[in-house]
């Protein structure tokens, strides 16, 4: 945990913003190897990485703010702490799909350069979160990796879950996952998988995380990542009857003219 890098002079370099700008760099870097490859348009990756890093934060901004409405003053509301996870979610893609449409990027190109991107970016975001001791961390806890954040941004001398080094380990796993599958499965299949993993993972460390209970003893982050899953194990079907279509004319010889 270390909330400051170093000081250049009198500026403190925060590790929050060093970790964002290298998860968008490195999510942007996947970004432009996918499309390049599938579409030929890896020009457009840094425009579309750059999108998903302003609308991301501004989404997860105002999904917090209107949240905490009426708890917290003008002051705080200004202040750079306070995010949430799936206003990040919205906002970002909003963003990337406004300019996508603007470049003419395919969707299905889109989704499928996504899905690996997401992954490593969101993996290596939650790094920042680990070492600015955000208050992402998880519930008390004994077990020997356990660790406090007394000098957080959020700080806290209990031994707790550190939740946001569990969410890097798995998101690099999917992200090994995605990598290995992208050329076998079809674009909106891949990207489902991702949002299916993505939401699992999500769903299953809330159950560890300190997050309000609001419906059914789940918190509004498990309810989003369920949403998530759903929508992926849809988009992973969608592709079954399309398969069962294309099999006849892939198997029929070719028959020259």
């Amino acid at each position: 945990m270390r909330p400051i890098l170093f000081h250049l002079g009198s500026f403190p370099v925060h590790s929050y913003g060093v970790l964002v700008a290298a998860a968008a760099g490195l999510g942007g870097y996947v970004l432009l190897l996918e499309l390049q490859r599938r579409c030929g348009r890896g020009d457009a990756a840094f425009a579309l990485a750059l999108a998903a890093l302003i609308g991301g934060f501004l989404g997860a901004r105002a999904y917090f703010l209107i949240e905490h409405a009426g708890q917290i003053g003008i002051l705080d509301s200004l202040s750079s702490a306070g995010f949430t996870w799936y206003g990040g979610v919205i906002g970002g893609a909003a963003a990337v799909l406004i300019v996508a449409r603007g470049r003419g990027i395919p969707t299905p190109a889109l989704l499928g350069a996504a899905g690996p991107a997401l992954a490593l970016g969101y993996g290596v975001g939650r790094i920042a979160c680990q070492l600015a001791g955000d208050g992402t961390y998880g519930t008390p806890s004994n077990l020997p990796w356990a660790m406090s954040y007394p000098h957080g941004e959020v700080p806290t001398s209990m031994r707790v879950h550190p939740t946001p080094v569990y969410e890097t380990l798995a998101s690099l796993l999917i992200f090994a996952l995605l990598w290995r599958l992208r050329r076998r499965m079809p674009p909106v299949q891949l990207f489902g998988l991702y949002l299916v993993l993505a939401g699992i993972e999500r769903f299953l460390i809330e159950f560890i995380r300190r997050n309000e209970h609001v419906f059914l003893g789940l918190s509004q982050p498990q309810l989003f990542a369920a949403a998530l899953a759903l929508i992926g194990a849809a988009l992973l079907g969608s592709g079954v009857p399309l398969a069962r279509r294309l099999a006849p004319r892939i198997t029929q010889p070719l028959v020259s003219r």
